[in-house]
């Protein structure tokens, strides 16, 4: 009988010092991998923009064409809103013909926008494409935490002057919005592809 209550302690005991030990060791914690919330973007389509302006294009059917509220815009500036991506890009338009000077003015301007965000972009890459129509558009990517990341512009010098850039009326970090910036830019090419004046 002695023998059994004897046993009967040390059972008590380990157990306290197994519960004990449990107590004071350090948690085996394994952070998880950074993720990003899902976004589902919708296939692309087109439609043209509707009469009205000295220029056309063609434009995503899930954006909407709203015309630019700023106390400096002009008649023909515009934005091309995309209410589920909450990005919007915002387009300039200067008739040439009234002052022949204004095309300098324009492109110094456009360059200042786009250099203004060198504080916060990571890198500024700079190229100059060529639409099916014959023009030459000048392209800025811009990379870091800056509020446009896509600008361009393209002139015919006489006539015509044609700026855009994008932006996004949200706080999210750029890095997290990758997958929506690259979904605006294939339509903003599409955008300058068919770019047209009247």
């Amino acid at each position: 009988m002695a023998d059994f209550r004897i046993l009967r302690g040390w059972g008590a005991v380990l157990t306290l010092l197994g519960l004990a030990a449990s107590c004071t060791s350090a948690p085996d914690f394994t952070p998880k991998p950074k993720g990003y919330n899902r976004i589902d973007l919708p296939p692309h389509a087109y439609q043209q923009l509707a009469p009205g302006h000295p220029y056309t294009f063609q434009y995503s059917r899930y954006a909407k064409i709203l015309r630019d509220s700023s106390y400096l815009a002009q008649p023909h500036w515009i934005n091309v809103y995309y209410p589920q991506l909450h990005a919007n890009v915002q387009i300039t338009y200067a008739d040439l013909q009234r002052n022949k000077q204004l095309s300098n003015k324009l492109l110094e301007d456009a360059r200042k926008l786009t250099s203004k965000h060198q504080i916060k972009a990571t890198a500024i890459d700079e190229s100059v494409l060529k639409t099916p129509n014959g023009m030459r558009v000048a392209v800025f990517e811009l990379q870091g935490d800056v509020p446009s990341q896509f600008q361009f512009y393209t002139t015919d010098s006489t006539k015509n002057f044609f700026r855009g850039a994008l932006y996004f009326r949200t706080a999210t970090a750029n890095d997290s919005l990758a997958p929506v910036i690259d979904y605006v830019k294939k339509d903003i090419v599409q955008l300058l592809n068919t770019l047209k004046y009247r």
